[in-house]
């Protein structure tokens, strides 16, 4: 496992790449959840958007880790 990635030059730690990715996927499941009003269904909507938000980062470090 690398912990730093090497982007030209510059060293970034993997996990901001992973947040930066589990962000943009939080973001569109956000927006389609608005889009078909799911969130009518979700009691604390920033706890859930929260929850959401650690459950796809736990899912792309763990599919980092399986797919290098």
């Amino acid at each position: 496992m690398k912990y730093v990635i090497d982007i030209y030059g510059v060293l970034v730690p993997a996990l901001l790449l992973w947040i930066i990715v589990a962000y943009i996927l939080s973001a569109l499941l956000r927006r389609l959840m608005q889009r078909f009003d799911l969130y009518r269904l979700v009691w604390h909507r920033a706890l859930f958007d929260f929850s959401m938000f650690v459950c796809l980062l736990g899912a792309v470090v763990y599919l980092s880790e399986f797919l290098s």
